[in-house]
């Protein structure tokens, strides 16, 4: 018998610490290699992580709301396989903590192993601080009011390591300037009385609404919101897919739907105006390569949430076609990883899905634009035909974009939108499956 340990694994771009959600096992239970063993929480979705060993699970070592660094140890599992236990035990984390500890400035580095041996809870001011963070503002003699006017960039506005190494080289430039709200806006500021009679219904939010409700708060007051309305003609499109459907399903085994076409026309326009697919760095702005295009679905719980199609520009409509049936049909069952909702350059809504014509979507951070596309409405309209103008029964659709326009201006933003409309309506009926 050995003892191995299991660590908190990597789980997304950008994800360095996840939160304990609920243990599937007990300490005792026989586990077999690759069986979910618990849940975690990071910023982006919630996940099932699996045993890296068969075995006993011996003992937990993060209890359920431990907020535990990617590498770090989270139980310890009794196995039998002598030689494949012992290298991970000794090796993987002190590799953890060497990257940990390589990653963070001199004057940092070494509050790291203080951390490991505090306890996590909320601050006075009812703010989350990590152990690490915690030690640091100690360290660096940073008072409570002073570390509470930080900003934060981790799960719910929590104060991460980066944040504290940004803000603190730059505090000896200049003295930090009054901030008049809490730089993680709440979502629920300013605080009103709310007059409660004994009828009402009290709901606590859950954690995902939570997060979705301090993002969308966070977004407007970082963004410069604009939105420009374009009507595009969807004959083409709504004709092809009435004719093909069947076909598609019984080749494909799955249904298309409209979202494709889409993902496809914005694809299409963002390469014709690539200063659409970009993110701003403070008073930088970083020109994305990649068109990794988002697409917002809503859950059996009601939360939304937004997994990303990669390089959607280099698919073609099949290719988006399962791609989208993916991440929808994982989507709604939990089956998300914290990787298919990074890197995101663009993301698309479909409030037409809910039978409105129309919506101003909020901006996800850190893009600069969003598209909202409406239910698709028989209309009459004028067509143009070379025997003259006639009107005929049309079907149409209104494209909502909403950009930042600290960065995009009111004519890209409204040439790229129209641009999407015309690739829509050129669709051609002759395509083939």
């Amino acid at each position: 018998m050995a003892s191995v340990e299991m660590l908190m694994p990597k789980m997304g771009e950008s994800i360095i610490e996840g939160t304990i959600l609920t243990w599937l096992k007990k300490e005792g239970d026989p586990i077999e290699a690759d069986e979910s063993v618990l849940e975690v929480a990071t910023d982006k979705v919630d996940t099932e992580v699996p045993a890296t060993h068969g075995g006993v699970l011996k003992k937990i070592l993060a209890k359920e709301g431990d907020v535990v660094a990617v590498g770090a140890p989270i139980a310890i599992i009794e196995t039998n396989q002598e030689v494949e236990a012992s290298a991970p035990k000794s090796e993987a984390p002190s590799s953890a903590k060497e990257e940990l500890v390589a990653a963070a400035p001199a004057h940092t580095a070494s509050l790291i192993s203080k951390a490991e041996s505090e306890t996590t809870g909320p601050a006075e001011d009812g703010r989350f601080y990590s152990p690490l963070v915690k030690s640091m503002a100690k360290e660096e003699g940073i008072s409570a009011s002073e570390l509470s006017a930080i900003p934060g960039t981790g799960k719910d506005g929590r104060v991460t390591k980066q944040d504290m190494v940004d803000y603190l080289s730059k505090r000896g430039e200049k003295a930090p300037e009054p901030i008049p709200a809490s730089p993680a806006p709440s979502i629920s500021a300013p605080k009103v009385q709310v007059s409660i009679s004994a009828s009402d219904e009290i709901i606590e939010m859950d954690r995902m609404r939570k997060i979705i409700a301090q993002r969308m708060v966070e977004s407007k007051r970082i963004s410069a919101h604009v939105t420009s309305f374009v009507e595009a003609d969807m004959t083409a499109i709504v004709l092809w897919r009435e004719r093909n459907k069947e076909a598609y399903k019984k080749k494909y085994g799955e249904g298309i739907t409209f979202t494709p076409f889409f993902i496809e026309a914005v694809a299409k326009a963002i390469r014709d105006f690539p200063m659409i697919n970009i993110s701003v760095d403070g008073e930088r702005i970083i020109k994305k390569k990649d068109i990794n295009i988002g697409m917002a679905v809503a859950l059996p719980s009601g939360n939304l949430i937004v997994p990303v199609i990669k390089n959607a520009d280099q698919l073609n409509l099949v290719g988006i076609s399962k791609a989208v049936n993916d991440l929808a049909n994982r989507a709604r069952t939990n089956k998300l990883t914290a990787d298919d909702l990074s890197g995101g350059t663009y993301s698309v809504s479909n409030v037409g899905s809910f039978g409105n014509v129309m919506g101003t979507p909020i901006i996800p951070q850190p893009q600069v634009a969003i598209l909202a596309v409406g239910a698709i409405v028989k209309k009459p309209a004028v067509i143009e035909t070379p025997t003259g103008d006639v009107i005929a029964i049309r079907h149409k659709m209104f494209l909502s974009h909403s950009y930042d326009h600290r960065v995009v201006d009111g004519a890209l933003g409204g040439m790229f939108v129209r641009r999407v409309a015309d690739y829509l309506e050129a669709f051609d009926m002759n395509t083939t499956l």
